[in-house]
């Protein structure tokens, strides 16, 4: 049995145990400030509630163009709708109507 004797390192040893020391402590410090570690983590969840509520916005358009879409089938045209495109695309209006311009 041996006692309290201390025994010489190998230089060999002492390299591997730095080196996996090293690799230890960069793997934790990118576990905190990593692109995905927990200093990130705050970042990304504002994100993706900024980019959810951007993709809420462009469906809401979507379904709105695809209505008006199907408003102005060629086979079926929506009167309301040709007669507002005419008004504002070929500034076509009634005799009896009154145009008011609002700057």
């Amino acid at each position: 049995m041996r006692g309290n004797r201390n025994e010489p390192k190998l230089p060999r040893e002492s390299l591997t145990q730095g080196i996996a020391l090293v690799c230890l402590l960069f793997m934790g410090g990118m576990a905190l400030a990593g692109p995905s570690g927990l200093l990130a983590w705050s970042e990304n969840n504002r994100l993706l509630a900024q980019r959810q509520a951007e993709l809420k916005q462009l469906q809401a358009e979507r379904e709105d163009l695809r209505n008006r879409v199907a408003l102005l089938d060629p086979r079926n045209v929506d009167p309301d709708m040709a007669g507002q495109l005419l008004r504002s695309n070929l500034n076509v209006v009634h005799p009896d109507e009154m145009v008011m311009l609002i700057d």
